[in-house]
């Protein structure tokens, strides 16, 4: 909705041709308001009229005054008085001259409330808005709307809803009597269907700030609107307009809304390819606040459109597009190409949000995007200083997590140990933790912070923010403390407690190990029985770490393969990985970090791990080929326990 001081053209025009009618000088003030909504000068009016009425822009104050109509007479027979400037005062400072008299304007000490278009406004009992609801009872605003019954149906639409923004602007009551006739004027205007979309979704707006959910001129809005979708006669910006009012006033238990957003969203899908960069911005915003999660198609094909005018972004708009992708749960791998494109180029010089924000986006897409963590590390090195203590997290806890280390990762956690060093208590606990725990993913060990995180004091602070030791912030303990036991021997510093160890990794939200696929376990599981001549493994065993194995093979003493009734008399023990697609990053041959880490703690633990990766197997076409992989893979393991 349109602030008061965005007087639209058809008010302006209604307002030169009636300057003879007003006894008050509301006509002066609202001319001096140009097209773009700023006041270029401000009109004053004598002590005994209400017109102390400047162009409102959202800050300035009123000086309430009481008009009678004794006075209004008075004055509407007395010439207008004239502006003149004062020396050494603001242009916004004006005196005015009447009858040989200089008066000073004074403003309130209260700013006029500026309305937010997303939230009815609150009716204050201000002595603003009762002066200017006295204003209102005048007859300015009848002359106006009378004036303007001549004008073409979309110009009349447009001041009729700027003229029930300045009601909503200046706390009118939409029982109002002039409220209640400019709203009988929109429904009337409504009821004809010949205003356009735009123009419908201005008077929508500023009824449903008016009256809310309940509006019967909402819903005429909204009927007329479904009626222009339906004949696809709705443009890109007027489609934006109407996602921006929904995201208002949708009402998901009324069908013939629900059956109006359905239809709105095909036509969309129809106009992306025409749609700017703002406009992709604010219909991802609008489906987020609409919380259309079912609308994948539509969602991609945005996605799709973000990847073509991406340099068009702005920062703040990028954060908001990456911000409604994650929440909706879409991505499209040419919005990641188009990211690797000019990311890093902006990086230098953008606001560090944007690449936390960034950062967290490929973590969630499990994208292991070379040139933009080059660029991220890079940044950090030089200006790390300007990043917050959250987002210098996201940044650390998406490299380790898809697994990679920078060309710079000396400088870059030399950069790190120096923050924690100098920040460590302005971190938040669990932050911390999943900092230091995606360092181990990288096989950076923290050393000098594993003291401090294991220490009573410490654990009791992360038990203190109200909330029981959840099970990933233990599991994440465990494993630091695993990392410090397995690989960094030298480490005598304090331990986690023995009562706080996860048990098991396996979860539901696989933060730590990612389970076995069973299609892939499908297919090895013939050739695997077929070259050990029967079933001499088993499949998902627990160590005593908590890991889970997928494969699990035993040899004795002189490297045999043992059945399963022999395994008492284990010698060795063989782990097989069946790494399926989630255990990798997106379209790469890269373990995730927390795949790695596992990885290197079953062979610290005494395993010999073998891999069956995924994209290895899958090109094997015949069974001879994968009994021949499998021998290839599994047996220089075996022989390698004999010598």
């Amino acid at each position: 909705m349109k602030s008061i001081a965005c007087i639209s053209s058809s008010v302006r025009a209604a307002c030169q041709h009636t300057s003879a009618c007003f006894p008050l000088n509301l006509n002066r003030a609202l001319i001096r308001c140009s097209p773009a909504g700023r006041c270029t000068n401000a009109t004053f009016a004598s002590k005994t009229v209400v017109a102390q009425q400047p162009c409102v822009t959202g800050v300035r104050a009123f000086h309430s005054t009481h008009v009678s109509a004794a006075a209004v007479q008075q004055v509407s027979a007395a010439p207008l008085p004239t502006p003149v400037y004062v020396p050494g005062k603001r242009e916004d400072d004006l005196s005015v001259t009447q009858l040989g008299r200089c008066i000073t304007p004074q403003t309130s000490a209260t700013s006029a409330r500026h309305l937010s278009p997303y939230s009815p406004y609150t009716k204050t009992q201000s002595s603003t808005a009762v002066n200017i609801q006295s204003l209102f009872e005048g007859e300015v605003i009848q002359e106006l709307c009378t004036r303007m019954a001549h004008f073409p149906v979309n110009d009349r639409a447009e001041g009729l809803a700027t003229l029930l923004g300045a009601c909503v602007e200046f706390g009118v009551e939409a029982h109002n009597p002039l409220v209640s006739r400019l709203i009988n004027e929109c429904q009337e205007l409504i009821s004809s269907r010949d205003i356009e979309v735009a123009q419908l979704c201005q008077l929508g707006e500023v009824a449903y700030a008016l009256e809310g959910y309940q509006s019967a001129m909402v819903t005429g809005v909204l009927d007329s609107i479904g009626a222009a979708i339906e004949e696809n006669v709705v443009s890109p910006s007027e489609a934006v307009r109407v996602y921006s009012l929904l995201a208002l006033c949708y009402q998901p238990a009324n069908q013939k809304q629900t059956l109006m957003l359905s239809t709105l969203h095909r036509h969309t899908q129809r106009l992306v390819h025409r749609l700017k960069a703002r406009q992709v911005c604010d219909i991802l915003q609008s489906l987020l606040k609409l919380q259309q999660r079912q609308a994948i198609s539509l969602v991609l094909r945005l996605s799709h459109r973000a990847s073509r005018v991406f340099k068009a972004f702005s920062d703040d708009e990028v954060i908001k597009v990456l911000s409604a992708l994650m929440i909706l749960g879409q991505h499209d791998e040419e919005l990641l190409s188009a990211m690797d494109k000019h990311v890093p180029a902006r990086l230098g010089k953008c606001d560090p949000e944007l690449i936390s924000t960034v950062m967290e986006y490929c973590l969630q897409t499990r994208c292991r995007s070379e040139p933009i963590f080059e660029a991220v590390a890079e940044n950090f090195v030089c200006h790390a200083e300007r990043h917050t203590t959250l987002q210098i997290a996201k940044q650390i806890i998406a490299m380790g997590r898809l697994n990679y280390l920078p060309q710079c990762s000396n400088q870059m956690f030399k950069e790190l140990e120096r923050i924690l060093s100098s920040r460590f208590s302005h971190f938040q606990p669990r932050s911390l933790i999943e900092v230091l725990h995606a360092c181990i993913h990288l096989e950076r060990f923290p050393l000098n912070f594993m003291s401090k995180v294991f220490s009573p004091y410490f654990l009791q602070r992360l038990q203190a923010q109200g909330e029981p030791l959840d099970k990933n912030a233990l599991g994440q303990l465990t494993q630091i403390h695993l990392s410090s036991s397995l690989e960094c021997s030298y480490y005598w510093g304090p331990r986690l407690p023995f009562f706080l160890h996860v048990k098991r990794f396996s979860s539901v939200d696989q933060a730590f190990e990612t389970p076995m696929e069973s299609l892939l376990y499908k297919h090895v599981k013939g050739p695997l029985t077929h070259l050990l001549g029967g079933k001499f493994y088993s499949t998902s065993i627990f160590t005593y770490s908590g890991y889970t194995v997928d494969v699990e093979i035993c040899l004795d003493e002189n490297g045999f393969v043992l059945p399963l009734t022999e395994w008492d008399q284990t010698y060795r023990r063989m782990a097989l990985c069946l790494d399926g697609q989630s255990r990798f990053c997106n379209n790469t041959q890269h373990l995730l970090g927390k795949e790695a880490t596992k990885r290197r703690h079953l062979r610290r633990m005494g395993y010999e791990v073998v891999q069956i990766p995924y994209f290895e197997f899958e090109k094997l076409r015949s069974h001879v080929e994968q009994v021949q992989y499998l021998h290839n893979k599994i047996f220089p393991t075996i022989f390698k326990f004999i010598h």
